[in-house]
């Protein structure tokens, strides 16, 4: 699952609009938000780019954003 909280801060701290982001993902804005809520999940080429566009090269920051159990309803929603 995602960390959305976490993903959302590196969304702020990149200072990138969500809207562009996932128009470069190949997504709807729409379709974006269900992947960072996790409605649907992010394909692994989409994670590729995402990391690309923040600038996210850690692993070990890529899997606890992106391949995170310790994510519970509070953390996803907003």
């Amino acid at each position: 699952m995602t960390d959305t909280v976490r993903l959302k801060e590196e969304i702020k701290r990149s200072g990138l609009k969500k809207g562009w982001i996932a128009a470069e993902l190949g997504l709807s804005s729409y379709g974006f938000h269900r992947k960072m809520n996790n409605e649907s999940q992010f394909k692994a080429g989409e994670i590729k780019s995402l990391c690309q566009l923040l600038k996210i090269t850690s692993l070990k920051k890529k899997e606890e954003i992106f391949f995170t159990d310790d994510v519970d309803n509070k953390t996803t929603c907003g």
